[in-house]
């Protein structure tokens, strides 16, 4: 993970964010038992106490240990414990047994985070003359650590499910209301365009070199699709019908037994799902959420549309205002009436491959994104988990195509012709 060459923040500015982003992250653990910051529900899935001393040896592991000289861990144990997959900064704990780590327990790692956000304050205070490379770091740490405020609403989320009470992790509150909006499809002229960040502010490695791509013309739907779509979807009998699906799609289907997204169930004749504001009537203009690419492909066939590339949507997308219902929102679920930000992540049929002259940063944080360039599928547009200020047109998330329990969604789109 890096930044574009052109971009040197302001280290004030980047305090600023610093401390934004870090009572961010505070805030929504704020409501947890410490019971709950120890669910570990899947491997694909992390404890909050986890997110929470992550996100913190992140900053301690690229700034402060090569950056201050005699820097002291509070314990040193804690690299072990807390590094995710970066294998230059050395041995890690087993992924898929974070939830058993029950010490240290979740004092000792607010007194890690507050230690570290000493240190990190105290280096951006002094007088440097490496005052821009810090800078530099401490702003990725920041976004670093914004996704993982992302994966911890949906980790979260994913855990609540199995606990046959349902908790409510907000007040369940009123389910928004609106009008069924048509689905329309836009015309775009496509050609060349050019895609990727082009400096100018933040941006992992994976969005550039900026390049030119050719766009055939194509037809772009003007929303998400819905619940109410995707119900119709159900009823025809998408989940059952073969040839919709990929046959590594139709192999996950049946091995899964999915008939509906995850966290729906039928009850007295409705749709119900489960949210992080509990059990709640599946509502039927919001973005449908929690589909697979699989899902989203079938769907797209049964449609007779297809999925976009993401050239595709980031040319429609990139003069839109990003403007949506992300995490700062607190709903924390989809709401009816989406534009292209926020709600959903939508899927695209591009694979998450290196643009033409990408070249991983050397080091252990050269680790972030190069080496997952391989069998996963690019979304665009961030989702209501995601934190407002991740967003820009260029970035791309990426998952496995078989995942669900990321706010992940779909918009459909057509050739011209």
């Amino acid at each position: 993970m890096r930044q574009q060459a052109s971009h040197h923040p302001d280290i004030s500015q980047t305090g600023i964010l610093f401390d934004r982003v870090r009572t961010q992250t505070r805030k929504l653990t704020a409501p947890l038992l410490p019971e709950d910051m120890m669910l570990q529900s899947m491997e694909d899935a992390s404890p909050a106490k986890w997110h929470l001393a992550h996100t913190t040896w992140f900053f301690e592991e690229f700034i402060l240990k090569p950056r201050v000289a005699g820097y002291a861990s509070p314990d040193d144990r804690f690299a072990f414990l807390f590094n995710s997959y970066y294998v230059q900064a050395g041995p890690r704990h087993a992924r898929d047994k974070r939830g058993l780590v029950s010490r240290p327990g979740v004092d000792d790692v607010h007194a890690y985070r507050s230690f570290v956000e000493d240190a990190i304050r105290d280096l951006m205070n002094e007088d440097r003359d490496d005052a821009d490379e810090i800078a530099a770091l401490v702003e990725l740490g920041c976004h670093h650590e914004m996704q993982h405020q992302e994966l911890l609403v949906t980790d979260l989320l994913h855990g609540f499910s199995f606990n046959p009470l349902m908790p409510a992790y907000r007040d369940p509150g009123p389910v928004a209301v609106a009008r069924e909006i048509p689905l329309a499809f836009t015309s775009h002229d496509g050609g060349v365009s050019e895609i990727g960040h082009a400096g100018g502010g933040f941006s992992y490695d994976c969005e550039g070199p900026r390049h030119q791509v050719f766009v055939a013309p194509y037809r772009l739907a003007n929303r998400p699709v819905t619940n109410r779509d995707w119900i119709a979807f159900i009823d025809d009998g998408g989940y059952d019908a073969a040839p919709l699906w990929l046959m590594d799609g139709w192999a996950a289907r049946q091995r899964e037994g999915w008939e509906a997204p995850l966290y729906w169930w039928r009850q007295d004749d409705a749709w119900w799902t489960y949210t992080l504001r509990g059990p709640q009537p599946v509502n039927p203009d919001a973005p449908v959420v929690h589909v697979s690419y699989y899902e989203a492909d079938a769907f797209a066939r049964w449609a007779e549309a297809r999925l976009p590339t993401e050239a595709e949507w980031e040319v429609a997308a990139r003069d839109t205002p990003i403007d949506g219902n992300f995490l700062e929102s607190d709903v924390f679920r989809p709401l009816p009436g989406g534009g292209f930000w926020g709600d959903v992540w939508e899927w695209t049929q591009s694979p998450f491959t290196p643009y033409p002259g990408f070249r991983p940063p050397e080091g252990a944080i050269g680790e972030y994104n190069g080496k997952f360039m391989i069998n996963q599928l690019v979304l665009r547009g961030g989702s209501c988990a995601t934190p407002r200020a991740q967003m820009r047109p260029t970035y791309r998330t990426f998952f496995y195509p078989h995942q669900r329990w990321q706010m992940l969604g779909l918009r459909l789109a057509k050739d011209a012709s």
